[in-house]
C-alpha cells in the first residue's frame, strides 16, 4: 500500500538553468517558504503570509484588538466609569443644594456672600400706558413768558389733591397732537397752529405737531394707543366735526375741549393727552361777517386753553369767557396768570 505523497525527491525537483535547484523550490516542498524571494529596490526581503501551510487572512471591515496597558492619558473603562459618577453626584448635589436655596429665600444672602452684584428690581409692565418716561427730558422744555400783569380772573379745571396746585402737563416733555382735517374750513389749520403757538408762548409748554390722522373724535377715546401711535402717550386729536357727526357741537357750542390726567400711586396728577373738537359750519359761518376771523381764532384759543387745564371764568375780558366777545380776541391778564402757573407743573418721568 502507498502512503501519502510526500515532498518531490530532489531528483524530480526542477533545476536552473545551471543545473543546480534553487533553494527556494526545495523549501517551498518542504513547506518551509511562500515561494521566491521579493525584491524591493534590489534588496531581497521576506514575503510574509503563509506560516506552517497555512494562510492567514484578514477580513475586510474587522481588526484584532491588542491590549494596551493603561496610562494617564488613556483612562481605563473601570476608572472612567467611577469619575461619571463623581460627576454625576455632583450634579444631583449642586441641583439639590440650590433648589432649598432658592426655596429658603436665603439667595441674596448666597449672592452678597458670593460677592455677585445685587439684581435689579422687577417691574411688571402696564399694558394700559408706555414704557416710564417716553420722550421726558430732565428739566422743563421752557419757561412761562413774563407777565405784564397778574390778575386772579382764572380758575383750573382740575386740582391736585392739596385743593390749590392745578393739574398740567408735564412741561419735561413735548405735547404732541395730530389733526383729523376732514371737513375743515378754509385757513382751519392755521387757526390751529397760531392758537397752540401762543398757549405755548404763555405757558412755556412745547408742542409738536405730527400732521394728520383719520381717528375720529369720541368721549371714550383711549389715551394710549400702541398700534395706531406707537408706545407712546397718545397725541391730542384736534378735528373737525359738526352736530350731525357729534352733539357736543350741536347749538351754539363752537367748540369744546378736554384732558386725561393719570398719576402713580404717590404722585401728582398729570395730563397726557386731550381732544379739541371744533365745529367746521359755524367757524366757518361766522368767518364771512366782519371781524368774524377774529371771532374765530379767539374760539380755537379758549378751546386750547381748555385742553391745557383753564376752566370757565365769569370775567367778560378774559378768554376763557363762556362766550365769544367782540374785541377779546387776546389772552387776558387772568388767562395769562393762570396759563403761567399751568406752564410750571411737576415733571414726572416716571409715567
Amino acid at each position: 500500500m502507498n502512503g501519502p505523497a510526500g515532498p518531490p525527491a530532489p531528483d524530480d525537483l526542477p533545476r536552473s538553468p545551471s543545473g543546480r535547484v534553487p533553494q527556494w523550490v526545495i523549501d517551498e516542498a518542504a513547506g518551509r517558504s511562500a515561494g521566491p524571494p521579493v525584491v524591493r529596490d534590489g534588496v531581497p526581503g521576506r514575503r510574509r503570509g503563509r506560516v506552517g501551510g497555512r494562510r492567514r487572512v484578514r477580513v475586510a471591515g474587522t481588526r484584532r484588538a491588542r491590549a494596551v496597558a493603561p496610562s494617564s492619558t488613556a483612562p481605563s473603562t473601570r476608572s472612567a466609569s467611577r469619575w461619571s459618577t463623581v460627576v454625576a453626584v455632583l450634579v444631583l448635589a449642586a441641583l439639590l443644594g440650590g433648589t432649598w436655596v432658592v426655596q429658603s429665600g436665603r439667595l441674596p444672602e448666597v449672592l452678597a456672600w458670593a460677592g455677585a452684584p445685587e439684581p435689579a428690581p422687577t417691574t411688571v409692565r402696564n399694558p394700559n400706558a408706555p414704557a416710564p418716561g417716553a420722550g421726558a427730558a430732565s428739566t422743563p422744555l421752557g419757561t412761562p413768558a413774563p407777565l405784564p400783569a397778574t390778575s386772579a380772573s382764572f380758575a383750573y379745571v382740575a386740582l391736585q389733591d392739596d385743593r390749590a396746585t392745578p393739574v398740567a402737563y408735564d412741561p419735561c416733555r413735548p405735547i404732541h397732537y395730530v389733526t383729523r382735517p376732514d371737513a375743515a374750513p378754509e385757513g382751519g389749520q392755521q387757526l390751529i397752529t397760531d392758537a397752540v403757538a401762543r398757549i405755548s408762548q404763555a405757558t412755556g409748554l412745547r408742542f409738536v405737531d405730527d400732521g394728520t390722522t383719520t381717528e375720529a373724535p369720541s368721549p371714550q377715546r383711549e389715551p394710549y394707543q400702541l398700534e395706531r401711535y406707537g408706545d407712546r402717550w397718545a397725541p391730542v386729536l384736534f378735528s373737525w366735526s359738526s352736530p350731525r357727526e357729534d352733539a357736543t357741537v350741536a347749538g351754539f357750542v363752537a367748540g369744546a375741549a378736554g384732558s386725561v390726567h393719570v398719576s402713580l400711586a404717590d404722585g401728582p396728577e398729570v395730563f397726557v393727552t386731550g381732544q379739541v373738537m371744533l365745529d367746521a359750519p359755524q367757524l366757518a359761518e361766522a368767518s364771512t361777517h366782519p371781524g368774524g376771523d377774529a371771532i374765530a381764532r379767539s374760539i380755537v384759543l379758549h378751546e386750547v386753553g381748555h385742553l391745557v387745564g383753564l376752566q370757565h371764568v365769569e370775567d367778560t375780558t378774559q378768554i376763557m369767557y363762556p362766550e365769544a366777545q367782540e374785541g377779546v380776541t387776546e389772552l387776558g391778564s387772568g388767562d395769562l396768570t393762570g396759563l403761567a402757573a399751568l406752564g410750571r407743573g411737576a415733571c414726572v418721568p416716571e409715567l
